[in-house]
């Protein structure tokens, strides 16, 4: 008997998920704040541009402008880099990593748990530099936009679910 796709996919989302997360950059500014930022830095380049506009230096004027401009492309570019993400499961019979970028562009990778090894990449001044999951002539690395503590605390449950995964997940029966 032929399984299709579909019977597939229903025996992995059947399964006990071992570990999951939705991982996403952290920004500390909210649309809120950015616009009261780009309000008090537009007011201080218009009052600043103004003094100088009155004592005779009007391409000082166009400069404060500009200032402005930079700061807000910087912080558009900032926002859209925000939007990416990478959601990770791991269930007994597969490590799904899915990575989205800022465009919404979709890449995914799926490994089998009982072939894949969790590299670290440590510093010795600061800390867990690079996670890398590897299955066969595969490499993934994961959490690259995290902070080294948050990169640990993925570590760890990434680390407890593969040795879940190798060890074996007891079933109850239906």
């Amino acid at each position: 008997m032929d399984r299709t796709a579909t019977d597939r996919t229903a025996d992995h989302d059947a399964e006990p998920t071992l570990y999951q997360t939705s991982l996403r950059p952290h920004r500390s500014l909210d649309q809120r704040g950015f616009l009261i930022v780009m309000i008090i830095v537009g007011a201080i380049s218009v009052v600043c541009g103004t003094a100088f506009l009155l004592m005779g230096a009007w391409p000082v004027f166009g400069m404060f402008g500009l200032d402005v401009l930079l700061i807000y492309v910087a912080f558009r570019v900032s926002f859209r880099s925000a939007r990416a993400r990478e959601d990770i499961r791991v269930t007994p019979s597969l490590i799904s990593v899915r990575k989205v970028d800022p465009a919404g562009r979709a890449d995914e990778a799926r490994m089998n748990p009982l072939w894949t090894r969790l590299d670290k990449e440590l510093h010795e001044d600061f800390g867990l530099q690079r996670l890398t999951l590897h299955s066969r002539r595969e490499a993934v690395v994961v959490g690259g936009f995290l902070h080294t503590a948050q990169r640990e605390e993925l570590a760890e449950g990434l680390s407890a679910a593969l040795a879940d995964a190798k060890r074996g997940v007891v079933r109850s029966a239906p």
